[in-house]
């Protein structure tokens, strides 16, 4: 059988449908956002060594749209990400889910946390990093977006991404990160983190974390928060006490209705605050 370079694998690589299989079985309380009125749907996004699939949403009605990169968890762009690009939507937003672990397999196929923790440590930031360059690229192009109305929103392993995103591109309106995490290791794939880039940062990131995640101590959020105050990028952090870690994934028994439906208007509020 012939080997397959990486080049065909991400030229050839699609999205999930469905729900990641980890995560199975699916809450009764899931949302779902129809499509009505919208284009919507999975797309190529060509990047330097091929292309990566992604998932957009915009209403039908396009051209000139303020856009916003949806960054996905560990379980890829799976139907929950899909979801909410629908969401985003029917606010009138193109948004854009980008697959970023293309290159290194699909998570979506994978049984167990474990086996997707061990995909995605392979993944380098600056890859990450890339690929979202041209994904806003792809958006202006190809999907008639506004360059000058840019967010970017991520959960979990994306909200890490949204704090370092939005330090690494300054035309970057405005992010909000969901319980991401803030410090880590410093190796050759994760150089830097959300804590070393605080006090620099420009662009405001509004943070959204609950009291009762276990995988992120509130110490390191008080750390992020002291970071942020010594810089000039206004950005803000709320802590939602009873919540635990992914309070807004509704097909996940974490999730928390009161904190996640607060949790969106402020992310509304805060894009429409800063131009989004």
């Amino acid at each position: 059988m012939k080997e397959i370079t990486r080049r065909q694998f991400i030229t050839t690589a699609t999205l999930a449908t469905g729900f990641a299989l980890a995560v199975e079985p699916i809450s009764a309380q899931v949302i779902n956002t129809d499509a009505k009125g919208l284009v919507a749907g999975a797309v190529k996004i060509p990047v330097k060594d091929g292309e990566i699939p992604a998932y957009r949403a915009m209403p039908t009605k396009s051209g000139n749209l303020p856009i916003i990169l949806v960054i996905q968890e560990i379980f890829g762009v799976h139907e929950h990400i899909q979801d909410i690009c629908r969401r985003f939507a029917k606010l009138g937003y193109l948004a854009i889910a980008p697959e970023l672990f293309v290159r290194q397999g699909d998570v979506s196929k994978l049984s167990s946390i474990e086996e997707i923790r061990q995909v995605v440590a392979k993944v380098p930031d600056a890859q990450v990093l890339s690929d979202i360059d041209t994904t806003v690229d792809w958006g202006v192009k190809s999907a008639k977006g506004n360059a000058g109305k840019l967010g970017i929103t991520g959960f979990c392993w994306g909200g890490r991404i949204t704090w370092l995103y939005a330090a690494h591109n300054p035309k970057v309106k405005a992010g909000v990160a969901w319980y991401g995490r803030l410090v880590g290791d410093t190796t050759p794939l994760t150089p830097k983190h959300p804590i070393d880039i605080a006090s620099t940062l420009k662009v405001p990131v509004l943070g959204l974390y609950g009291g009762k995640d276990t995988g992120i101590p509130l110490d390191t959020v008080e750390q992020m928060r002291a970071r942020l105050k010594s810089g000039s990028s206004k950005s803000e952090i709320i802590v939602y006490p009873d919540a635990p870690h992914a309070f807004f994934a509704d097909y996940r028994p974490s999730y928390r209705e009161k904190e996640a439906l607060d949790g969106w208007q402020k992310l509304q509020a805060w894009f429409q605050q800063h131009g989004v």
